[in-house]
């Protein structure tokens, strides 16, 4: 069991830091921050694409390496979205889109440097707290997780997938339905190969290459990787000009640290909106970025037709405000660890690239959830100590890279294309040396594929792949435990709570207005 005493403590965090202090381990942590930079502010190479295309090329790796990897991958991707957000008015990432309203309008004035330079600030400070809030919730929830059943965790699991649905699914009724839809599929997906409880063959066909269910890496890179390089094959292959006319005007005196000293009420604000959002299963940044971004016009800066325009610049948010783009580049940055509370102590992700981080950590033989404090304490703080030292990875590498970063924007497709298209069969194929991987990821491509064309979301599909083996094993072995009874659904307060929930976010999705388009 883990001790949460002030020795015991010290103990893990002592073991976290021999393992990730080495400098063969810092340095990869360096570097794969930087291609997560990178990733993040190409468009279309979005986080949770490089964090499956790089689960599937490093999984035979020592844990430490790997875990490095996929860690630098999310928080550099996370902040690279912004550096295009700013220059091109072009969301690197989802996660960045809030970040364009504001941002690119501070670079037609301008403003392009400073902007990048306060959004790198901004994602340090948005990390930390993320950072700081895991070591703080993680131990509450652990021991709340302790006392969890098999009504709670499906209770836990549904309510996850229909959020996940809800929330990233665009405007209106039936944008929702079409996310709860994407979640059931992913449910059925997870029904696919042996019975957990009985050991019988589902749904597999006879194909004994199901039997272990449906691979989740390769679907993943699939689902993800796959639409992007078909869009960009359909485009023109132009190279990706910085905007045009974004000169760095002279007279503009206010500091980054000045700016950011004036916002600590609205960082603090978005940081815990960031942490929040992230805990709940699936939803994952780039709502985080929209809820922080809808209450900062509230809160600091008002509504750009007549709000308070108290920006260094007299803008109000929406109309090219610092504020705008702190709030949004803070709270999808302290998403991250808010995201992982849940996957350390339920083994359920609170995003698409925890879900993928998942996944690697299985394949390391850990197994997340509410016995890991007994079974892999120390795993727990080497998180922790990861995520703290991402953070100096992540100010290093954005440094050095933001410059740069201009030039790179501007190679062409026909160049960047071909290299995602070989890095997607690579990863499928190099998890498991199969063909058949290759095979799903096709598969999923085309799903993928025709998911976009139908604007439905991929999100709630993979949290449904994740959570559906939780749904079905842990409701009928409920019933089997009651003999049949649904009792322990209603008569237990969390499922109750949890399953009301869902029932009345049902009800206002499909009676809500659509929403606006600068909105969640």
């Amino acid at each position: 069991m883990i001790h949460y005493g002030l020795g015991g403590v010290m103990a893990y965090v002592l073991h976290a830091v021999a393992v990730y202090s080495d400098w063969r381990v810092v340095f990869v942590l360096l570097a794969a921050t930087a291609l997560g930079v990178t990733i993040g502010a190409l468009p279309g190479l979005t986080t949770t694409m490089g964090v499956a295309l790089l689960a599937g090329l490093v999984h035979d790796f020592p844990a430490q390496y790997t875990f490095s990897i996929l860690m630098g991958i999310f928080v550099g991707g996370v902040y690279g979205g912004s550096i295009s957000a700013i220059l091109l008015n072009i969301p690197g990432t989802p996660s960045a889109a809030a970040t364009a309203i504001d941002g690119h309008k501070l670079a037609l004035m301008g403003q392009a440097e400073r902007a990048i330079r306060v959004t790198r600030v901004a994602s340090l400070i948005g990390t930390f707290m993320g950072c700081l809030m895991l070591v703080f919730f993680t131990p509450l929830l652990a021991k709340v997780a302790l006392s969890f059943t098999s009504p709670e965790y499906f209770a836990l699991a549904m309510f996850g997938v229909f959020m996940c649905g809800c929330m990233t699914s665009g405007s209106g009724a039936g944008a929702s339905v079409k996310g709860w839809i994407g979640g059931m599929g992913g449910i059925l997906i997870s029904f696919v190969g042996l019975d957990t409880l009985e050991g019988v063959p589902r749904f597999t066909g006879g194909n004994f290459n199901l039997f272990s269910g449906v691979s989740f890496v390769p679907a993943m890179i699939g689902l993800y990787a796959v639409p992007e390089v078909i869009k960009a094959f359909q485009g023109t292959g132009e190279a990706r000009r910085p905007a045009e006319g974004v000169r760095e005007e002279r007279g503009h005196n206010a500091s980054v640290f000045s700016i950011i000293a004036r916002r600590i009420r609205l960082i603090v604000q978005s940081s815990m909106i960031g942490v929040w959002i992230g805990i709940l299963p699936g939803v994952g940044e780039d709502v985080a970025a929209w809820v922080a971004y809808n209450t900062a016009q509230k809160t600091e800066g008002g509504d750009p037709k007549g709000g308070r325009k108290n920006d260094e610049n007299g803008k109000a948010i929406g109309d090219g405000a610092y504020s705008g783009i702190i709030s949004a580049e803070v709270a999808n940055n302290a998403a991250i660890g808010g995201t992982l509370v849940p996957l350390l102590t339920l083994g359920i992700p609170g995003s698409p690239p925890a879900a993928i981080l998942l996944g690697a950590i299985t394949l390391h033989g850990i197994r997340p959830g509410p016995m890991l404090s007994t079974e892999s304490p120390e795993f727990i703080y080497e998180v922790f100590y990861l995520l703290f030292l991402s953070v100096f990875a992540l100010w290093i590498t954005a440094s050095l890279l933001a410059k740069p970063m201009v030039r790179i924007l501007a190679v062409p497709d026909r160049y960047l294309v071909p290299l995602v298209a070989a890095m997607a069969v690579i990863g499928g194929y190099a998890i498991n040396l199969s063909h058949f991987d290759l095979l799903l990821v096709l598969l999923f491509g085309a799903a993928g594929w025709l998911m976009l064309l139908a604007e439905f979301p991929t999100a709630p599909v993979v949290l449904g792949m994740i959570l559906g083996g939780v749904m079905d094993n842990k409701f009928r072995t409920c019933l089997l435990v009651s003999d049949g009874s649904l009792a322990p659904f209603v008569t237990r307060p969390i499922p109750l709570a949890l399953l009301a929930l869902v029932a009345a976010m049902a009800v206002y999705s499909l009676r809500r207005t659509p929403r606006s388009s600068t909105g969640v």
